[in-house]
């Protein structure tokens, strides 16, 4: 298999770092293949006889599965982890289960590490550790040959370092050893192009007791009430609407590629359930669910990789690391709103194909903080994201607004809107709430003002050829 031009000249990189330092960090966006290359470095390892073994170590099953088979094909020899293998995949739970025959290689062969999604794991010789950090720090920072460290996302919400990596002094920023962007992978033809539909609305009532204030945007609401971005998510009138454009955009892409497919990242099993409902009932569209409880999960989400179905409703399942290459459209509708995540989902329908075409879109309301997500994806690493030793072992006492459950509030937001005048939302409107399970005891609807998209079109070439970001605002009914 030919490399892409990024892989080749990250092999390259890592070939010389190996020279004078055995860690190296590897910052390419979702999708853009690099499990590939990490396979292709350990080929070149042991084709010049500099390690004996190789071990890859990631955050689930199914991606340590995808290690295993593009590993196995690339070195054309076993890679099960047992007898006869020059190598295995197993995931960071695992560590801790791994006996002291299993550690003892270490101290025989020479081997090289794989860490894929390495962010998951914290911890330095300062502090900041977590369980997954903790053994990689006493079982393998200075046992190790060579240790490869994969990322997509380099930084943690909680501020904690991420282990083996480098930061400068003082400024706390990750030094990355290499870096493939999401900008030059869609300049490259490697990743699909993102587009960011931000939907909002201009009249937006906020009932408390028997006071009712009235806002002219989610902005303005989240900034001067105590409204949760959870109440809006469980909005029946919201919900159509986003899914409404979710589902329209899908079909059209499906005209010209039958297999494109949508992911719908809920908040719960019950709003996952809601979601589905007005999927196959409102608009009459093909859905599955898939969330931690099913224990069939790899399986429903293989049948939805392998087929043609149009929705899947995933509650923490389709994740990062979850390769579905048809995904094309997503709605990003779950109540965490951390930056690490926003953009974790926006991967998942990044991955470009032959089939598949060269453009993802993904729905999401314009939530403050997602705003300011959307604006900032085409850096690599954002400002604010830097290392706070200060802040490894202080506690969050108090959720985020954005991530705050119900609870017992005592007023009702009130969406007001009108749908553009189709078929489509005359059939979504004459079903009834109990039929769609979209009965809310916490939310009072009236749809009398307009929704409003903000269209955020990345990476967008200009007559000069320069990349930027385009946006454009429109109505509901433009």
């Amino acid at each position: 298999m030919k490399l892409r031009q990024w892989q080749s000249a990250c092999v390259v990189s890592a070939m010389d770092t190996y020279r004078w330092k055995r860690h190296f960090l590897c910052l390419a966006t979702p999708g853009a293949g690099k499990t590939t290359m990490a396979a292709e470095l350990a080929a070149r390892l042991l084709e010049s006889g500099q390690i004996d073994f190789v071990l890859c170590f990631a955050p689930s099953v199914a991606v340590t599965k995808g290690l295993e088979t593009t590993f196995q094909r690339k070195l054309n020899k076993r890679f099960d982890g047992r007898i006869g293998a020059v190598g295995g995949a197993y995931t960071y739970q695992s560590m801790r289960t791994l006996g002291e025959d299993f550690w003892s290689l270490f101290e025989t062969h020479r081997v090289l590490v794989v860490f894929d999604e390495i962010h998951h794991c914290a911890g330095s010789d300062q502090g900041g550790v977590n369980s997954w950090g903790q053994e990689i720090l006493v079982r393998i920072q200075h046992r190790a040959a060579f240790t490869l460290a994969l990322t997509g996302t380099p930084w943690r919400s909680d501020k904690r370092p991420i282990v083996l990596a480098e930061y400068s002094d003082p400024a706390g920023e990750i030094q990355c050893d290499y870096v493939y962007g999401l900008k030059e992978a869609v300049l490259d033809g490697v990743c699909r192009k993102p587009s960011i539909v931000l939907v909002d609305n201009d009249r937006l009532a906020l009932k408390q007791e028997q006071e009712e204030s009235l806002y002219s945007g989610l902005q303005e609401l989240f900034a001067n009430s105590d409204a949760r971005y959870q109440q809006l998510l469980h909005n029946p009138e919201a919900l159509r609407f986003c899914l409404s454009l979710a589902c329209e955009q899908l079909d059209r892409l499906r005209v010209s590629n039958p297999d494109a497919g949508g992911l719908v990242v809920a908040s719960s099993i019950a709003h996952a359930e809601k979601i589905a409902a007005l999927l196959q009932h409102g608009f009459g569209k093909s859905a599955s669910i898939v969330t931690y409880k099913h224990k069939n999960a790899g399986t429903i989400i293989d049948q939805f990789r392998r087929g043609s179905q149009e929705w899947i409703v995933s509650v923490g399942m389709i994740s990062e690391g979850t390769d579905i290459p048809r995904l094309q459209v997503c709605c990003h509708l779950s109540r965490i709103t951390t930056e690490l995540y926003f953009r974790q989902v926006l991967g998942r329908i990044l991955r470009i194909t032959a089939r598949c075409g060269a453009n993802a879109w993904l729905y999401t309301f314009a939530e403050p903080q997602l705003v300011e997500f959307a604006n900032r994806v085409a850096e690599e690493i954002p400002s604010g994201n830097l290392l706070r030793f200060e802040s490894f072992f202080e506690k969050e006492h108090q959720s985020p607004r954005g991530q705050a459950a119900l609870g017992n509030d005592v007023f009702d937001l009130v969406w007001e809107g009108r749908y553009a005048s189709d078929g489509l939302m005359e059939s979504v409107n004459s079903l009834s709430d109990s039929a769609l399970h979209l009965a809310d005891s916490h939310v009072l609807l009236d749809c009398l003002g307009e929704f409003r998209q903000r269209l955020i079109d990345l990476f967008e070439k200009d007559v000069g050829g320069a990349s930027g970001v385009s946006v454009r605002t429109a109505c509901a009914d433009s």
